[in-house]
């Protein structure tokens, strides 16, 4: 894969990185958000100057269906309002995993505007469900339309209750650094926001499944 010599070493590193932060004790997070369905919380991130976000929804069915399409085809998240663009750049399939470009509408009246990321994703078996996960790499060309942006590890656990297999619980972890000339307190509100956001165009989705 072009820029990622040993596929198999990164994508386990990435996945043993997600796992640590499943396992983060629940008095290390502080609620950021929270609506009747949804709960954000944060923490400071180890990655960088920003926090690490924790999201979860109340167990919903249909989840696994909307994210086997997902393990199956990356460019197939159509689903996510904030995505306007989705393109794979190289892929390893037998590895399960790619290089992804894609780019985001702007948030806040376009007071950020619109970013450009470029991610390795991986997408693995997980306690029966699915881990999908991914991790920002330099890519030289860029678009001078967007500003590139860098995901450090972030990804979603997917995973069925063991006393009802028929629903899963979907456990989000994001650190997002949109970079350019924006206050923190702005990218602070902008991603608690995107992320219930998030959870409301999931749920049109699993309406349609």
């Amino acid at each position: 894969m072009e820029g990622l010599p040993d596929a198999t070493a990164f994508a386990t590193r990435l996945k043993n990185t997600l796992i640590q932060y499943h396992s983060i004790e629940d008095d290390k997070w502080r609620v950021a958000k929270k609506t009747k369905d949804v709960t954000i919380w944060r923490k400071p991130s180890e990655e960088f100057n920003g926090y690490l976000f924790k999201t979860q929804e109340n167990p919903q069915d249909k989840i696994n269906t909307v994210f086997d399409q997902e393990k199956l085809n990356p460019r197939c998240l159509i689903w996510d309002s904030v995505i306007t663009c989705r393109s794979i750049l190289s892929h390893s399939y037998e590895n399960n995993c790619c290089v992804m470009r894609y780019t985001t509408a702007g948030q806040l009246w376009n007071i950020i505007s619109p970013r450009e990321f470029v991610d390795f994703s991986y997408t693995v078996g997980y306690e029966e469900g699915l881990l999908s996960c991914g991790l920002s790499v330099d890519w030289n060309e860029k678009r001078p339309e967007f500003i590139r942006g860098y995901n450090h590890p972030c990804g979603w656990f997917c995973v069925p209750l063991k006393d009802s297999p028929h629903q899963s619980l979907l456990t989000g972890y994001i650190q997002t650094d949109l970079r350019g000339m924006i206050p923190q307190s702005a990218v602070d509100t902008a991603m608690a926001s995107t992320l219930i956001n998030f959870y409301g165009d999931l749920q049109k989705a699993l309406q349609k499944a």
